[in-house]
């Protein structure tokens, strides 16, 4: 199935199957609705309602992050390819939704250095606890595209070195367009992923070129600690960010940054000051 999670002309938040009226997310016209919730499961209805606002396709129980999980951004750093993968949280307040505007933050560190950081984002569908990596995506209930927006200066200088200052202020988690099962995704090794700033491709890679494979990441989380469900995770971005570049790009506002992900959608977001 392809999901999304809306509110309709009533105000209420609803669960939909995306079809024609949702394209690269841009909401408009009638969506099918979906009774239940994405994690007891849905069932098919007759009825419809109007899209007024996409929403992010989840609201994250907790938001796992995975730094250095491609060789080649690693390489733009020249950085030492991990023996374990990089862990740090990102805070649930962060979660914005498609189209909407990721915020400069005011409490800037001489001067603006906000990132951008395409990635495929991995929602945890029921409890999961030691799990195997020949097991752990039976855990996943879809995937969805993510941005792990970042304040360098924050994430370096600023956060007792630790990331999750930099990554987490409002607005810095970006999910979405929609939802896509296990079912419809098929191999999540084996995805296009490229990131376009006003339309300049930015970032453009593939899922396979990760150091650890999203099982692996599952049951390596899952060591002794519970996932619950709605857990995200986000695997970690690929080369061409904006602070490995010379001279180097950071957001600013006006900006359109875009996401996309081979059989999943755009997600698309503006930036304002």
């Amino acid at each position: 199935m392809r999901i999304i999670r809306f509110q309709d002309e009533q105000g209420q938040v609803r669960h939909g199957l995306h079809n024609h009226v949702v394209q690269e997310g841009v909401a408009g016209g009638q969506v099918e609705l979906l009774k239940g919730d994405p994690y007891s499961g849905f069932e098919m209805t007759r009825e419809k309602a109007g899209l007024v606002h996409l929403l992010a396709p989840v609201v994250p129980t907790n938001i796992f992050c995975v730094g250095r999980n491609y060789v080649d951004h690693i390489a733009e750093f020249s950085k030492n390819v991990p023996d374990y993968p990089i862990l740090f949280l990102k805070n649930t307040a962060s979660l914005n939704d498609p189209g909407a505007p990721i915020r400069i933050p005011r409490c800037q560190m001489r001067g603006p250095e906000v990132d951008y950081e395409g990635e495929l984002a991995v929602v945890i569908g029921k409890p999961a606890r030691d799990v195997s990596e020949e097991e752990a995506l039976k855990y996943v209930l879809g995937y969805t595209v993510s941005n792990d927006v970042s304040a360098r200066r924050w994430q370096i200088l600023g956060g007792g070195d630790q990331w999750c200052r930099g990554k987490g202020f409002d607005t810095f988690c970006p999910l979405g367009p929609l939802l896509v099962t296990p079912d419809e995704m098929g191999d999540p090794q084996d995805l296009h992923i490229q990131t376009r700033l006003n339309g300049e491709v930015m970032q453009d890679s593939n899922t396979s070129h990760m150091i650890h494979t999203v099982a692996r990441l599952i049951a390596f989380l899952s060591q002794d600690t519970t996932l619950l469900p709605g857990t995200v995770v986000l695997t970690g971005t690929p080369s061409g960010v904006g602070s490995a570049r010379d001279p180097r790009i950071f957001l600013k506002d006006g900006d359109v940054i875009e996401v996309e992900i081979e059989k999943i959608g755009i997600l698309r977001n503006p930036v304002k000051a």
